[in-house]
């Protein structure tokens, strides 16, 4: 990751023995640096940490739990719209394409700013479509691209089996592309009408893409939950849930669920899910005229058939980070608040949120009241949270 600085035995003897003792920083055995890694409070600390020198570089790379941070640590906010003086980095990447230097903000560590680059491409050609496991999904026409965001590392799947005007609205990786057979799933229309949507499955490494036809159906997020991937899937202005199998063919099967209080369908606008733990949740914004906007969150029980959408008045010990990549990290670590939604906007770094009645108790007055998340797809690139890759590179 870029910062501002390119992220026994016994035995006898007649002697007297030769005890080995450190003679630097850079001599501590890797048992007592890894003892160290997990009491790190930032990802300023990662980077110093791994930076210290070479040996200490070996010990984070070959740290056996660094996805742990990702429960630990909130995520980084990727601000592509504001772009940062950095002459001391390269202007354009190993293959010539040009770089844009953005500013990165880490909330548990908000005094000191970091930056990463972007390619240019990302912002004129191509639509942004995701993140996942750190990389930044994007595509445009018949193309689609997959970047590391902080490494600028760069994967360029097959040629999308659609004409010059297709459009991604969705894309996610299955597993972190240093892993076993990752999966790249995108959730492509032939053009930005939306109609006949497909989607799509590269496994990386391969010449071609599997395709799943959805109709006027549209996968607006991909999930993964006890072991299985979870679509979240709109149509005809309601939302249904559905495992989604890969192998040995991509297929959708539906998951019965109940909305709550006998509705027929969803009440919310643009809903969202996420994973936290063992508990798949449901989060969106009553359409009333209450300001500032009211969210609320329902949790699947599954104990029953059909699954029932349950109301939850507070999320315990988490909180929600919204937009493009959604992790939920326990916020008494790093200095948090519980039961709040951290959502990324243009002109704040940050909006926060409270759910149901804690919203007003935490809504700042400068904010927009009628500000609310809603998972869109633009032209441009969005900020939008995302851990770096390296935490999904587990020694």
């Amino acid at each position: 990751m870029q910062s501002p600085s390119k992220i026994s035995g016994a035995f006898t003897s007649t002697t007297t023995p030769a005890l080995w003792t450190p003679q630097g920083w850079a001599d501590l055995p890797e048992g007592l640096l890894h003892s160290i890694v997990p009491l790190l409070g930032s990802f300023l600390d990662l980077l110093a940490f791994g930076g210290t020198c070479r040996s200490w570089r070996t010990a984070f790379t070959s740290y056996p739990s660094k996805s742990t941070f990702c429960t630990l640590l909130p995520p980084l906010l990727v601000r592509p719209h504001i772009t940062v003086c950095a002459p001391h980095l390269p202007s354009k990447s190993d293959d010539g394409h040009k770089l844009r230097t953005c500013q990165v903000l880490d909330l548990a560590n908000s005094k000191r700013k970091l930056c990463c680059q972007i390619p240019q491409e990302t912002f004129r050609k191509l639509c942004f479509a995701g993140s996942s496991f750190g990389q930044l999904i994007c595509g445009s026409g018949r193309n689609c691209l997959v970047v590391d965001v902080f490494t600028g590392a760069k994967v360029s799947p097959p040629q999308l089996p659609f004409g010059g005007d297709a459009y991604l609205y969705y894309g996610m990786l299955t597993s972190p592309l240093a892993s076993k057979n990752p999966h790249l799933l995108v959730c492509v229309a032939p053009n930005w009408r939306g109609c006949d949507c497909s989607l799509l499955d590269w496994l990386v490494g391969s010449d071609s893409w599997s395709e799943l036809r959805l109709g006027d159906s549209r996968i607006e997020q991909i999930v993964e939950f006890k072991g299985q991937f979870i679509a979240w899937v709109a149509m005809d202005g309601d939302y249904k849930l559905y495992t989604l199998s890969i192998a040995p063919q991509l297929g959708l099967q539906e998951i019965a669920t109940m909305w709550w209080d006998g509705m027929d369908e969803c009440p919310y606008l643009r809903p969202w899910i996420v994973v936290c733990g063992d508990m798949l949740i449901m989060v969106g914004d009553c359409m009333s005229m209450r300001l500032p906007v009211n969210y609320k969150a329902y949790r699947l029980d599954m104990s029953i058939a059909p699954a029932v959408w349950v109301e939850m008045k507070k999320l315990e010990n988490h909180s929600l980070f919204i937009g493009s990549d959604v992790r939920i990290p326990a916020p008494g670590r790093w200095g948090g608040s519980c039961n709040y939604l951290y959502y990324v906007y243009y002109f704040q770094p940050w909006v926060l949120h409270g759910l149901g009645d804690e919203a007003d108790a935490v809504w700042d007055p400068y904010s927009d009241p009628a500000l609310a998340f809603q998972r869109r797809w633009y032209a441009q690139l969005q900020p939008f949270w995302v851990y770096p890759s390296m935490l999904y590179a587990d020694g």
